[in-house]
């Protein structure tokens, strides 16, 4: 439990950070303090729009691909509130409050562009401590609602009362769907809303559903586009030691938990050193235009191997994008940059792929919410390989949970 006195932690940019933090694509913008080991400081392009092909694979159409797909049982199971409880805890706001990366994208998005905020209404959903509250009320925003439904909203107020800004910030506790805004109409919606693999935990509708009822017809959303990439890592040691582990446990067979141990994406910090092909992005949305129907998905993907290697997972990351006023910013949870508390989520194979430079793996992804629990997702992904020593069509479930 949070003792009263508990402050909570905010970091302090140096001002190295605070200088090229923001500087990410675009105009005059770079990786948000993450640059690539080996790669020159100055401008870099912002990504334009990705042109993803749709999965026309049998048993890939969003309506039927998940039919063959059941858990036996769920060791997970959680109370329909868990939610918005596990994010009524201090430590996870502490968490996500030291991620510089995360926290110095924001801040830099806001400050750093203060014509887009000044005298403009925000809506800050799910807004937690209230730290992007702050920040747009220092950017000069006419007034900020923020909105959360778990009991950190209780000192939130209490945090904004702190630093001077009660008579420019509302903190409203409930649902976004449910409460009612004193104001028709904001002129931007700010959320940090993304979860592991992007779309996990599901916030993304909530941003939508306040971007139909209440944005302006002019409005920005902040982020305003997102993407997720894939790429392929060879992880031997790691299957060895946590999956092939369940073969043989003291000479009793745990198989079963093998496959149990499979069907779940592992999140966490992948080597760099061990992505042995190149990248490519399996969904890109424009958060302005997207339909919420857009979250669900199936793409087709392609890799190319950069070496002679073996392949024993696929690593998939997000970007989101600010790419408005002077200054865009490009958040990425790359593992080619500093690392952040998303991670990344690693989907190990069956199979291990042998692979020599210029090989190509291919495949589909289809990515649906769970029936059980909408805020998790079923992922169904296939890979099709045909080298000199190998030829594999195979298709495996995953459940992010």
């Amino acid at each position: 439990m949070q003792k009263k006195s508990q402050k909570i932690y905010t970091p302090k940019p140096t001002e190295e950070e605070a200088k090229n933090s923001y500087q990410n694509g675009g105009n005059n913008y770079r990786d948000n303090g993450q640059q690539r080991d080996g790669e020159k400081k100055g401008p870099i392009k912002l990504p334009g729009r990705y042109k993803i092909a749709q999965s026309d694979e049998k048993e890939f159409d969003l309506e039927t691909c998940m039919e063959n797909f059941k858990l036996s049982e769920n060791p997970y199971e959680k109370e329909s509130d868990y939610y918005f409880d596990s994010y009524s805890h201090f430590h996870i706001h502490e968490d996500m409050l030291k991620d510089k990366v995360r926290t110095l994208a924001y801040m830099n998005a806001i400050t750093k562009n203060p014509e887009i905020i000044k005298d403009k209404i925000v809506l800050d959903i799910g807004c937690g401590t209230g730290i992007l509250s702050i920040f747009a009320a220092r950017a000069g925003a006419k007034h900020v609602y923020g909105i959360d439904n778990a009991g950190i909203a209780n000192h939130a107020r209490k945090i904004i009362e702190e630093n001077g800004f009660a008579d420019k910030i509302t903190i409203i506790k409930g649902k976004v769907e449910e409460v009612v805004l004193p104001v028709d109409k904001v002129d931007i919606i700010v959320s940090e809303w993304m979860g592991y693999f992007l779309l996990y935990e599901s916030m993304l509708d909530t941003v939508l559903f306040a971007r139909d009822k209440w944005l302006a017809e002019d409005g920005i959303l902040m982020p305003d586009r997102s993407v997720i990439y894939l790429t392929a890592i060879e992880d031997g040691d790691y299957k060895a030691k946590k999956i092939n582990f369940w073969d043989d446990v003291y000479g009793v067979s745990m198989k079963t938990i093998k496959s149990w141990a499979l069907l779940e994406p592992l999140v966490d910090t992948a080597d760099k050193e061990q992505i042995n092909t190149d990248a490519c992005a399996i969904l890109d949305l424009d958060h302005k235009t997207m339909k919420a129907s857009e979250v669900e998905f199936a793409s087709k993907w392609q890799l190319t191997a950069k070496r002679k290697d073996k392949v024993h997972a696929l690593v998939a990351w997000f970007d989101v994008f600010f790419s408005f006023g002077g200054h865009p910013v490009r958040m990425s949870t790359s593992p080619m940059t500093k690392s952040t508390h998303w991670k990344q989520t690693i989907f190990y194979l069956n199979d291990v792929i042998d692979v020599k430079k210029d090989d190509k793996l291919q495949g589909s992804i289809a990515v649906k919410k769970s029936r059980e629990n909408p805020r998790a997702l079923e992922i169904k992904l296939s890979y099709h390989v045909e080298t000199d020593t190998q030829k594999l069509d195979k298709t495996q479930f995953y459940s992010l949970m």
